[in-house]
């Protein structure tokens, strides 16, 4: 009963820390997913560069990854508001944003992900902090530092996208541009400019993503695939647009993850997660929180 315990207790604890990695991930897809239905599927490999901006400037400077990310993120809004003015101006503006704007992300993610390998080659890569290793414990509970301390650095990050979004006239506005961009401009809102500034953001969250990755696990170029079915399908099912749907989903596929790897082995997570979000759907097809 007490080996039962542990690991029930242990497997809970570390799927709520995995989903505040998953929501982290997930955040800025939210943003240029579900509320400017930009499909920005080279999102993963910003944050892959993310994680290889955080490694340089540890590695080289010993500077605190998640600290660097944050220093950052200002070059990443940038980024982002630099890639939307291309997409703007080449296919939203011509009405080409269903196909060939889906084109020109896999682009994105392909030019990344190759300029990465020949950069820094495909070994695996990691970076040095005092939180990576040390845990603490709590009765038979152990909480990991290098998940919690992660965990923690997500939820600060998406209570202050949501304060934005939700008490500034700009945040509201990015909410309401996908739905109905000629009532924003009755507002006096620009909606390509509202838009511009969104996508801004949803980059600039992968610098924080990407140093909260690397922290998790070492990374390589490539691994930005293995989030791109996690990063959508969360989302998508905790509800287009709304934070705290994407908190939740991504708790609950943390969750379900964590029990099927310790009671079933690791090869069973990918299945039975993406299973059980096809179950959430089959019931709420809006997603958890609905669509905002």
């Amino acid at each position: 009963m007490d080996l039962s315990f542990d690991l029930w207790g242990n497997a809970l604890v570390s799927g709520v820390l995995l989903g505040g990695f998953y929501a982290a991930v997930t955040i800025g897809v939210s943003i240029s997913f579900g509320m400017l239905d930009i499909v920005n599927i080279a999102h993963p490999a910003f944050i892959i560069l993310g994680s290889y901006t955080a490694y340089i400037a540890n590695s080289v400077f010993g500077i605190d990854p998640i600290l660097a990310s944050v220093v950052l993120t200002p070059a990443f809004y940038l980024l982002g508001v630099a890639i939307y003015t291309i997409y703007d101006l080449s296919f939203e503006r011509r009405g080409d944003a269903a196909i060939r704007g889906l084109a020109f992300f896999f682009g994105l993610l392909f030019i990344t992900e190759v300029t990465l390998s020949l950069t820094f080659g495909v070994d695996y890569r990691m970076v040095e902090a005092p939180y990576i290793g040390p845990s603490l414990h709590w009765g038979v509970i152990e909480l990991p530092l290098r998940l919690l301390i992660p965990c923690l650095v997500s939820l600060l990050l998406i209570a202050l996208l949501q304060a934005f979004m939700s008490h500034t006239f700009v945040g509201r506005a990015v909410q309401a541009v996908a739905q109905d961009p000629f009532a924003l401009r009755l507002m006096g809102a620009n909606p390509s400019r509202i838009k511009r500034i969104a996508f801004g953001l949803s980059i600039a969250s992968a610098s924080v993503a990407g140093a909260i990755l690397i922290i998790i696990q070492p990374v390589e170029p490539s691994i930005a695939r293995d989030y791109i079915g996690r990063i959508f399908a969360i989302c998508v099912m905790g509800g287009l647009g709304s934070f705290a749907g994407t908190v939740s989903a991504a708790m609950a596929l943390g969750i379900v993850e964590s029990f099927t790897a310790t009671f079933y082995g690791p090869s069973w997570s990918p299945a039975i997660a993406f299973g059980f979000l096809l179950l959430t759907l089959a019931i709420r097809p809006a997603g958890l929180f609905g669509r905002r």
